[in-house]
């Protein structure tokens, strides 16, 4: 009989604590899943079966949606031409993994069709992302109409006066943080008795600014006296923004917890304590009871210690890795300077046997800190028209821009006229290293120069659309892309326009920094610049990567044409895959390649208007069922003789040229 209630004890205890588990990883999750809005406003009526706008929403829009989405966690892009044209937004939860971000998006794109089935607008918002598109536009543009709002049934125990002040201050806080960051993305937590916390969670789509972003969470802000200021939980949703509180723990643990502070008295000077709990009955209903408390309070206790120190051991892990601190979200130019002796040491004194290469910008050395992590350092030449804090701002700046087809900036150091810049190190070399070496080009399998051409057009596309600061890069060429372990691309020296004192914004320039082949016709002849020069630069790497040939090869081969006329010629023959590499064999995607080459010729075309932008790039390389607009004569006369003079002429007109044109394609411009 002894043995008998030690295992239904032992039962009793396992089945308790399991549920305990569950409760603390699962909060809310029962009472509601899904957010769904299908207006029927006449602006929004419904398209029709096999229509163009169904094709264009489920053919290329939704794809495009979920497989960008799912690599940043937010993501918005439109699809054709009125009246059938549709915008599209996705954005995932801020402290979810992308595999769980994926996930999710697959699910909403399923589920909002079923949902709101030929609904030409509609929005879905599960547990962990959002998913919206209308045959209107509407980024960047508040949506607060119809919002959902939720409750925990029950009611908080304490002074509801400290409680209702304590919620709305969290609230305001969490969105105060909220809105300066990217991420429009901020959790957070504050004592409210000696028995537990509000734990709050707010965020906005990215594509809203500061002030929009702001009005939105104010606007959820004040629905909570309507539904739930005296509730353990609740939740206040709308299109562009929500809210959400709770008493229990509901999110990834991104920053460490708030000190336990006491929590403020009520106006008679003394705090309400909680209702005692009910442990009378017969000895078997206390033993129950007791094993009930203590049991999952030790546990808890034990849960909330290894997220502490998991947290701390992150948070130690990424200040050894990238030489700052930075948990609170907000990133200070002095975490963010080196030592000069630390960087004088890591490359030996910038000695030549660790020089990897010297490119318009500088040289580049190969560094190791003392904790063994390996940097790239880039040494500025000496003609940057700004001072030291302009110099420490662009730093800040631009060391925020994280993308996995970018490389990132860690950090800087300043000594006198010294200006060096600190860059992860990536371990492969520049692709023209490969894509231009007769022995290393096999490495080189079109599986390979395919995913190339996906990650540089992604990294593009964050550069000019995605990011803070709008990038036009100016210097897009086979040397500026480095090569990671595993043959993924990163694009090097963005953002060296600003570090050197030129405006981002202007459209044009006396100061030419490019290379010559890869710069665009409008801005090597005029100084003429914006996101369609890049494109242009990109429509040579697609060409020169299927080919495997340098756009210059012909020209100093003697050849009269250019590896653009070249391309142009075959094209017009009908004998586009003359220009891909003999050496990738029969392996070949063959529809594939002819793809790029498609592409290709469509972003050098000689007329701005008619490149296309690097999200319909992107979209053109991820819809293999989007048809392709014909190409038009592409210009020519980047590797032409007369145009090569021509443009030369011009540059050499400008005395701070860019030295990339005297080391053409072979400079490293970035650390390798």
């Amino acid at each position: 009989m002894k043995n008998l209630l030690t295992s239904k004890s032992l039962h009793l205890l396992l089945l308790l604590s399991s549920l305990f588990l569950f409760l603390l990883q699962n909060p809310i999750q029962a009472q509601i899943d899904v957010f769904i809005s299908c207006p029927a406003d006449s602006h929004s009526s419904n398209y029709t079966s096999g229509s163009q706008f169904e094709t264009n929403l489920k053919t290329h829009l939704l794809p495009s949606l979920i497989s960008n989405g799912s690599l940043n966690g937010f993501f918005n892009t439109s699809y054709g031409n009125n009246p059938d044209s549709v915008y599209g937004l996705v954005e995932c939860r801020g402290d979810i993994s992308m595999d769980e971000c994926n996930s999710c998006l697959n699910t909403s794109s399923v589920k909002i069709i079923e949902k709101c089935p030929n609904g030409k607008d509609a929005t879905i918002r599960l547990e962990f992302c959002l998913l919206r598109y209308s045959n209107l536009r509407f980024f960047s543009e508040v949506d607060t109409s119809r919002p959902l709002l939720l409750l925990n049934t029950r009611n908080i125990s304490g002074d509801l006066v400290v409680y209702k002040r304590q919620l709305g201050e969290l609230m305001e806080d969490l969105s105060s943080r909220a809105i300066l960051k990217p991420s429009k993305f901020e959790t957070g937590s504050v004592r409210f008795n000696d028995f537990g916390n509000i734990f709050g969670m707010v965020q906005c789509t990215q594509d809203l600014s500061s002030t929009a972003c702001s009005s939105c969470l104010h606007a959820m802000i004040n629905q909570i006296p309507n539904c739930c200021s005296d509730k353990r939980g609740g939740r206040a949703l709308c299109k562009s923004c929500f809210i959400r509180f709770e008493e229990n723990l509901f999110y990834e643990l991104l920053s460490p917890p708030p000190p336990n502070f006491p929590p403020p008295p009520t106006v008679e000077g003394s705090l309400t304590p909680p209702p005692p709990s009910d442990v009378t009955g017969t000895n078997k209903g206390s033993s129950i009871n007791i094993v009930a408390i203590v049991v999952p309070s030790i546990i808890g206790a034990m849960l909330l210690l290894l997220a502490v120190c998991v947290y701390f051991l992150r948070r130690k892990t990424k200040t050894t890795k990238y030489g700052i601190t930075d948990g609170s979200g907000i990133v200070s130019a002095e975490s963010l300077q080196f030592d000069f002796i630390t960087i004088r040491i890591a490359t030996n004194g910038f000695s030549d046997a660790n020089k990897l290469g010297e490119g318009g910008f500088g040289a580049v050395y190969k560094g190791q800190l003392q904790d063994g992590q390996e940097i790239g350092v880039k040494r500025l030449s000496r003609n940057s028209g700004q001072g030291s804090q302009e110099f420490k701002n662009e730093v800040v700046l631009l060391h925020k821009l994280q993308h996995r087809n970018l490389v990132r900036l860690l950090g800087f150091c300043l000594e006198g006229e010294e200006k060096i810049l600190i860059y992860e190190y990536v371990p492969n070399r520049s692709l023209d290293k490969y894509l231009f070496d007769s022995t290393r080009k096999v490495l080189l399998d079109w599986e390979k120069r395919y995913k190339i051409i996906g990650g540089i057009a992604r990294g593009l596309l964050y550069l000019h659309e995605d990011s803070r600061l709008r990038i036009i890069h100016r210097d897009l060429k086979a040397g500026n892309i480095l090569l990671d372990e595993e043959m993924n691309p990163k694009i090097a020296d963005f953002g060296m326009a600003k570090l050197f004192g030129v405006d981002q914004t202007q459209g044009n320039t006396s100061r030419i920094a490019g290379t010559f082949g890869y710069m665009a016709p409008e801005y090597a002849l005029h100084g003429l610049f914006s996101v369609k020069s890049d494109v242009f630069s990109f429509g040579v790497l697609i060409l020169e990567i299927v080919s495997g040939r340098k756009i210059t090869s012909f020209y100093q081969s003697g050849s009269s044409q250019d590896l653009l006329s070249y391309a142009w010629k075959h094209w017009r023959e009908g004998t586009a895959l003359e220009l891909m590499d003999s050496t990738l064999g029969d392996s070949v995607l063959r529809n594939q390649v002819i793809r790029c080459i498609h592409i290709g010729l469509l972003c050098v075309q000689e007329n701005i208007e008619d490149r296309p932008t690097m999200s319909s790039v992107v979209l053109m390389l991820n819809s293999h069922s989007l048809t392709l607009p014909s190409p038009s004569q592409p210009a020519f006369f980047a590797g032409s003789r007369t145009g090569s003079s021509v443009a030369r002429k011009e540059r050499e007109s400008d005395q701070s040229r860019s030295s990339s044109t005297e080391y053409p394609g072979n400079e490293l411009s970035a650390p390798r």
